[in-house]
């Protein structure tokens, strides 16, 4: 029997090393393994004392060891031969030993609860158990025993309806100290109101279950096949938290949907009838940013916003200064995976969350759509030992998050990516898939930043979900169809953490990723690109705005080669498919390149591409269009691009994902990231009177550079006689107000829908033409008309040329009447 296996025998527990055995000694003398023999398990103490079996030097370790601080091994004093070391990452390590399948989570049996938690780098674990959800003395708390890295404990059925939390001991990287941490269960599935302690809520429980759930999998509407699938993607507080035709308790929430007679519901209804399969419901479960308790939610006064300038910037100012304190925000702020959003149900308290979200979905199904919903497991909110929002990084410091070289927790997803490589993350994303498809019956997945997630736990994700059945789990797991973002960046681009889900490693799976290249191709540059840079419907070298695109040729090049982009996505962004391209050669579609030489084409079959033109990121569709056109065009022109966009949406093969409102010309006023703008920004109105265009300067932080070419554009108000060609001293100004039909912009004046107003200080008359003014049906005002003054009355417009003549020294208006309405 050799050195290591005699150790194995007798060691019961890390403390029994500490100055115990032949090897005590060794311990005293050396702090690493002091360390590891403190906060680690067992196993981790006999892996470094195997290193040292097999002849890692005692020296090496322990002048390492004497140079620990700040999370690294300071070497930067010794010869020269090493300047530092870093400190050591364990999550390989954990998986090799700990890796674990059992139950997770509370687990409800007729006798019984029972907890089990995953947290091998724990000393120490408790479960504080509650009868309220806040403040109060605990009923009982309950030490958890430890097999292999799980802590678990039994408790009575009485716990069904408390709420409890751990505390957790346990080294963190972060502070270098043994800390207790208070946290929320990684596998919790109802929280209280104040989202800190974890709600034992039975999730099969009868009361919890609408009338007919346990039917509802075969209530399901028909798909004969992925393809068929055709996207809608909206925000849960968008639909209905302007909707007056929605009950106010419901207003913002789940139980809107199940308003059948709402202005939302008959909209959504006439989606399902045009053939939308499926609608995207962006982030659902529990995030920051948004508390689940209404009555300390801080709002504006709308009444006010309205009556201020389209183009001000009083608007942005007041949603700034409590968007974090009020009701709105996109969710892409990831607490818990696994519970419901409190904000969204009526009652952030008990199990209600639970019940609405199931009547949601329900009430979705049977109007004729499947349900989808946006998981963000590329990321958390929180981390470290004091966030609130840290879960994860509370129970394993150091494990869910992903690091660099340096030991610092990556960011490049936003803040705290997570490290789908780890086998005990990617079980969680897993077991959170299954959760929400068992337990809520919904019928797809959107993944976020998918290429931040190895296609390995992607592949898996699939393969899991499409094992389900309606016999063994009341749903057809074969129908769940599932989708992200393939984008390829940060430190896992080019598989440098592994083979990641990006757009050209998910071909061939039946993952589908989105299609960015008939985006760009269509609106033209890239969303970080120039702002004005146009595309093929935005009237890229057709009809020009002032942007400096390189000349007519080079325009007119860019225009071909977007058209063979666009080709490409039309037929689905196969590989494989033979076009003709813009230089008349027969070519593949992944022969077709980006500017930046990549591949256009990237799938194998349709179901592997989503075809889309905008999405809840970057500016609306209509805005976009308002944006990179000319400013002249009218109104109606606009509304023409934005229509022409979604038909070829519409039309390709693949996947067509359509934002919400799209349809109806929605606007955030040019807001390019509206995810923290408040409902006023986000307004949809199904009402028909408002897209919502020209609603204020959009928010500062990630707008501001731009405020320059949107304040002209949103302003009702244009100057026309301007530049270096300008008829000297004379002024012409424009009013443009909404019209009926086209809700480009709201109606204020019910007599004129458009002002023309040209001031003429000479001494002689003069004539002042603008396409910009043309096929208009503008006539002198009557009150001039009427007027005793003869001469203003020789003031004319022709609307063929869009030339006026107005005598010297006067002040024309013309107007253009309202159609009878």
């Amino acid at each position: 029997m050799n050195w290591f296996n005699q150790q194995l025998l007798h060691i019961i527990h890390p403390v029994s090393l500490i100055g115990g055995g032949s090897y005590g000694s060794i311990l005293q003398d050396c702090p690493v393994l002091l360390f590891f023999a403190a906060v680690l398990s067992t196993k981790i103490v006999l892996l470094i004392l195997l290193l040292l079996e097999l002849g890692v030097s005692f020296s090496i370790l322990k002048y390492i060891s004497s140079s620990y601080h700040n999370g690294f091994y300071d070497l930067s004093q010794t010869d020269g031969q090493c300047n530092n070391v870093t400190g050591l990452q364990l999550p390989g390590v954990l998986d090799e030993l700990f890796s674990y399948e059992g139950p997770l989570g509370a687990i409800f049996s007729e006798e019984a609860v029972t907890l089990h938690l995953w947290a091998p780098t724990a000393q120490v674990v408790r479960a504080c158990i509650y009868w309220d959800p806040s403040g109060g003395d605990p009923l009982d708390i309950v030490s958890l025993e430890e097999v292999n890295g799980v802590w678990s404990a039994r408790g009575p059925k009485s716990w069904e309806g408390c709420y409890y939390e751990y505390e957790v001991s346990v080294y963190h990287p972060s502070t270098l100290q043994i800390e207790k941490c208070t946290a929320n269960d990684p596998y919790a599935r109802g929280l209280s109101a104040d989202a800190r302690r974890t709600l034992f809520v039975n999730l099969n429980s009868d009361d919890l279950k609408p009338e007919g759930w346990d039917n509802l999998g075969d209530e399901k509407p028909a798909l004969l096949s992925f393809s068929d699938i055709s996207i809608y993607e909206l925000h849960i507080r968008d639909f209905s938290a302007n909707d007056h035709t929605v009950h106010p308790d419901f207003r913002g929430g789940y139980l809107a949907f199940t308003s059948q007679d709402s202005a939302g519901i008959l909209h959504l209804k006439r989606l399902c009838n045009a053939g939308i399969s499926h609608l995207h419901l962006l982030p659902t479960f529990q995030f920051a940013g948004v508390d689940d308790e209404k009555e300390k939610w801080k709002c504006v006064d709308s009444k006010i916003l309205e009556t201020l300038p389209p183009d001000s910037v009083e608007q942005q100012a007041e949603i700034v200064a409590i968007q974090d304190e009020d009701g709105y925000n996109w969710g892409y702020n990831p607490v818990l995976w696994g519970v419901p959003k409190g904000s969204y149900a009526s009652n952030p308290k008990g199990p209600w969350r639970t019940l609405e979200f199931r009547k949601m979905v329900q009430a979705l199904n049977r109007i004729g759509f499947r349900v989808v919903l946006d998981v963000v497991y590329n990321h958390l909110h929180g981390s470290g030992p004091f966030d609130e929002n840290s879960v994860l990084d509370k129970i394993v410091p150091g494990y869910y998050l992903r690091r660099n070289s340096d030991g610092c927790i990556e960011n490049s997803t936003c803040v705290n990516n997570t490290a789908s490589e780890h086998f005990m993350v990617e079980r969680l994303i897993l077991d959170d898939l299954l959760c929400w498809a068992v337990n809520y019956k919904v019928d797809g997945f959107r993944f976020d930043l998918m290429g931040h997630i190895m296609k390995r736990t992607m592949v898996k994700a699939k393969n899991l979900l499409h094992s389900l059945s309606k016999d063994m789990d009341g749903i057809d797991g074969s129908s769940i169809y599932i989708y992200g973002e393939g984008w390829d960046f940060g430190e896992v681009a080019k598989n440098g953490r592994g083979v990641n889900a990006s757009q050209f490693n998910l071909c061939g799976t039946g993952i589908g990723s989105f299609n960015d290249r008939i985006r760009d191709a269509m609106l033209g540059g890239s969303p970080f690109g120039p702002p004005l840079q146009q595309g093929f419907v935005t009237g890229l070298f057709l009809q020009p705005n002032d942007h400096d695109h390189g000349g007519e040729e080079v325009a007119e090049q860019m225009l071909a080669v977007s058209k063979d982009h666009i080709q490409v996505g039309m037929a689905a962004n196969l590989r494989d498919f033979v076009l003709t391209n813009c230089e008349g050669e027969e070519v593949k579609g992944s022969e077709v390149s980006t500017y930046d030489g990549t591949p256009v084409a990237y799938a194998a079959c349709p179901t592997e591409t989503i075809n889309y033109v905008s999405a809840h990121d970057n500016e609306t569709l209509f805005d976009i269009a308002s944006l990179k056109t000319p400013m002249q065009i009218s109104v109606e022109e606009r509304c023409r691009m934005n229509h022409l966009a979604t038909s070829i949406i519409a039309l390709s093969q693949g996947i067509p994902f359509f934002h919400a409102g799209d349809e109806m010309l929605r606007s955030k006023s040019i807001d390019r990231d509206s995810y923290n703008s408040g409902d006023w920004f986000n307004r949809l109105d199904f009402s028909y009177n408002s897209n919502n265009w020209g609603v204020g300067l959009p928010p500062k932080e990630k707008n501001e550079k731009n405020w320059p070419l949107i304040k002209p554009r949103l302003a009702r108000v244009r100057f026309h006689n301007t530049g270096p060609s300008w008829v000297p001293g004379i002024i012409v100004m424009s009013i443009e107000d909404g019209h009926e039909g086209v809700p480009g912009l709201s109606q204020l004046d019910p007599v004129y829908s458009y002002i023309v107003v040209i001031i003429n200080p000479s001494p002689t008359g003069i004539k002042f033409a603008s396409p910009a003014l043309q096929a208009r049906t503008l006539q002198l005002h009557p009150v001039q008309l009427m007027s005793t003054d003869e001469v203003i009355k020789n003031s004319t417009y022709v609307a063929s040329s869009g030339c006026f003549t107005v005598p010297p020294r006067t002040t024309s208006v013309f107007v253009e009447p309202r159609e009878s309405e």
